[in-house]
């Protein structure tokens, strides 16, 4: 296993709630920062208030070995019920060059929605790179070790990432699954 290589993530969740309900909740920018162990906090900028291709926002992230860094994350795709996911950018150069190229992205994340059943299928998968981020600066620092740092972290996203999903499904069924009026 090798940075080189591509590194992607994915966790998958069955959810008893609608489509609608479960989108209402992955679109919603502000709910990762209350389920996931590394997010902190998120705000649209440019007076975004929704999600849709093009839309920026701002996220601090908290992490016991690397501290705390600033993101600027682009909506890359947003296809109502089914699709939501934006691209990670080092705005502040933490780990390089300072981009806000989503081309140059340390890491895209996407939620993906389907019906399944009498509910819904809801994935999350998480692609690391191109760009800089602070995984490649950790494995430049321990070449050596560059599986063992890989594995490490992608496990890590693993747990962070059930957690979240487990969290979407908690608050989806917590009505019943019903859409939201």
């Amino acid at each position: 296993m090798k940075y080189s290589d591509g590194l992607c993530v994915e966790v998958t969740i069955h959810v008893d709630a609608t489509v609608q309900r479960v989108w209402e909740l992955v679109s919603d920018i502000g709910l990762p920062a209350r389920l996931s162990p590394e997010l902190q906090s998120v705000a649209w900028l440019d007076g975004a208030a929704r999600p849709v291709v093009g839309a920026r926002f701002e996220g601090f992230n908290r992490h016991p070995m690397i501290g705390e860094w600033r993101t600027v994350s682009h909506v890359i795709e947003a296809d109502e019920q089914r699709a939501f996911a934006w691209a990670v950018t080092d705005a502040d150069g933490r780990y390089g060059e300072a981009t806000l190229d989503p081309a140059r992205c340390m890491a895209s994340w996407r939620y993906g929605i389907a019906a399944e059943g009498s509910g819904t299928r809801l994935r999350q998968t998480a692609r690391i790179g191109p760009g800089r981020s602070g995984l490649l600066v950790a494995i430049e620092s321990r070449p050596d070790r560059e599986r063992q740092i890989i594995e490490f972290r992608l496990k890590e996203l693993r747990a962070g990432m059930a957690t979240t999903l487990h969290g979407i499904k908690e608050l989806a069924e917590e009505d019943g699954g019903r859409d939201n009026p």
